[in-house]
């Protein structure tokens, strides 16, 4: 069989479904099994532990080859930024373990195998995309939002520091502080302890909730929701438009086998038209 053979091959391994939930299932077995060997298990469990883990290493390099082998030309591998992200995670799995110093960051870099589902499954694949197109605008919200804690952190330190300087001491731990508040962890006790001395400072932490919460968080949540449903469109017309291309190329091949039966049929009448 030629090379040609063998790449057509592997396409069709590469495109199948049942291999593709296959992979799937195994990537989610890689990570239960990092899981349970979290627990205290007999020596037995372990030793299966480690054989199953070296096979699904062995696993995922021959699935990556044949990925990498399906394609027209390598390069053309390494172009998909998902594709270089499997490679990655392959290969970092590949680092050997055992008892070296570097033992425990191997083991940890094997948990990012899991991060594989994200490759395989196209919604999960939108979502991530989303968030990372979003960083740019979140980034501007997250700065002006800093501004803000800024601003009251050093409000809070001049106004509360006698009052408890556990929290409002200096500028970190106000921040920390103020971080507290936002997440609404015990807030309350914050406030009514500097309400004891200044009555009116309900006011400073209403409106900073006002703008943390529900202002800054809102805009946050607004971006990614817009920037996913951009996502989303771009995923319907990248699929909408593989099918038509799918169509069209069936369209040209039953074409191209009608021509072909019409330059058969004239041909016969042609020799036919000679015999007699």
């Amino acid at each position: 069989m030629t090379w040609q053979g063998f790449q057509a091959h592997f396409q069709r391994i590469r495109d199948n479904k049942a291999f593709e939930l296959f992979v799937i299932t195994v990537i989610i077995l890689s990570s239960l099994m990092i899981g349970v060997r979290t627990y205290p298990l007999p020596d037995a469990a372990m030793s299966f532990l480690w054989v199953m883990d070296y096979a699904v290493t062995l696993f995922f390099l021959i699935e990556i080859i044949i990925r990498m082998a399906a394609e027209d030309r390598l390069r053309d591998f390494f172009k998909k930024g998902w594709n270089i992200f499997d490679f990655t995670i392959v290969v970092v799995s590949l680092i050997p373990l055992d008892d070296a110093e570097y033992a425990l960051i191997a083991r940890m870099l094997r948990l990012f195998r899991v991060m594989r589902l994200i490759s395989f499954i196209p919604e999960l694949r939108v979502l991530v995309t989303a968030l990372i197109n979003a960083l740019p605008r979140m980034g501007y919200v997250a700065l002006l939002m800093f501004i803000i804690f800024y601003l009251y952190a050093v409000v809070g330190t001049l106004l509360f520091a006698k009052i408890n300087p556990v929290l409002w001491g200096d500028l970190g731990t106000a921040l920390l502080t103020l971080f507290r508040v936002a997440t609404f962890e015990d807030w309350t006790d914050v406030m009514y302890e500097t309400m004891e001395v200044y009555a009116l400072s309900w006011i400073y932490y209403l409106t900073f909730i006002f703008f943390s919460a529900f202002v800054f968080l809102n805009m946050m949540i607004g971006i990614v929701v817009e920037v996913l449903d951009e996502e989303h469109k771009k995923m319907l017309a990248a699929e909408k438009a593989l099918e038509e291309s799918e169509h069209q190329s069936q369209q040209d091949d039953m074409q191209a086998q009608i021509e072909a039966l019409n330059r058969k049929m004239d041909l016969l009448l042609a020799q036919k038209g000679a015999g007699q």
